[in-house]
């Protein structure tokens, strides 16, 4: 069911992944442990959630019991944050081929945007193929946490070219304060500059490890990026996800060639 959200409800940080029903996957177990997460993210500025179950092979994705899982937790909540509807989708055949003939079942809100989750291994042109696939079914595949992803952290032109095809990309509140490593910190750093990245996401799964917060995040990207950056990315785009709307900020990155000999010889003659 698409839950629908109005302008004038106003947003502050809008958190489109994190785990925070109880007993669906790996985030928290009991209504009291996802209550507590509601109040630290409300306490912490997000004014929207999106639930995010994961839809893979080990957690089953039931829409319905997710509907009334999120139904009791809103009504616990309160006002805020607004609790929504979505999935962290893993790409796995089954899932895919359910995705192309129901292509709104697992999005954010009901909308366009899917947040996708890779394997640890792949292929990067079958995954191409795929993600092709999706766009054709008119998803917009949401690329998460690829600085957390060794294909990604191997080959660092990965992801603009997946967003040259009409991807968007998130990464984790959590990598960018380091609690994910340097690596993963660093990644998510590059990205940045390079002008990458779509959203910032919590990937919430509890209280205290992996938390729902975007607050320090969202003051680093600042830092680095500017005030208007952040609030694109912590607030603007993923606030225009789950309105089912245009990002107001998509950079696409342009293709990087290779130099060849003759363009060395005279760039050096100059």
């Amino acid at each position: 069911m698409k839950i629908d959200v109005q302008q004038e409800n106003g947003f502050g940080n809008v958190d489109v992944h994190c785990h925070i029903l109880p007993g669906l996957d790996d985030g928290p177990k009991e209504m009291e442990r996802s209550i507590a997460m509601a109040e630290m993210a409300a306490a912490d500025g997000t004014t929207h959630i999106v639930a995010t179950p994961h839809s893979n092979f080990q957690f089953a994705y039931d829409p319905e019991r997710i509907a009334s899982l999120r139904e009791q937790l809103q009504l616990a909540a309160g006002a805020q944050p607004q609790i929504l509807i979505g999935c962290d989708f893993h790409l796995s055949y089954e899932n895919i081929q359910d995705a192309l003939k129901n292509p709104r079942k697992y999005s954010l809100n009901g909308s366009r945007y899917l947040l996708v989750e890779f394997p640890e291994l792949f292929n990067t042109d079958a995954m191409a193929s795929v993600l092709q696939q999706l766009l054709n079914a008119g998803l917009v595949p949401v690329l998460t946490h690829p600085e957390r992803n060794p294909v990604f952290q191997q080959h660092r032109d990965l992801a603009a070219r997946y967003i040259r095809m009409g991807c968007v990309l998130q990464i984790t509140a959590n990598s960018l304060t380091g609690d994910f490593g340097k690596i993963a910190e660093k990644m998510c750093f590059e990205l940045l500059d390079r002008d990458l990245v779509h959203l910032v996401a919590s990937d919430g799964h509890a209280t205290k490890r992996r938390p729902p917060l975007l607050s320090a995040a969202r003051a680093l990207v600042v830092d680095r990026r500017g005030e208007e950056t952040a609030a694109y990315l912590c607030s603007g785009n993923p606030a225009a996800m789950i309105l089912d709307a245009e990002l107001p900020y998509a950079p696409r990155p342009e293709l990087r060639r290779k130099r060849g000999f003759w363009s060395f010889l005279q760039t050096s003659a100059r």
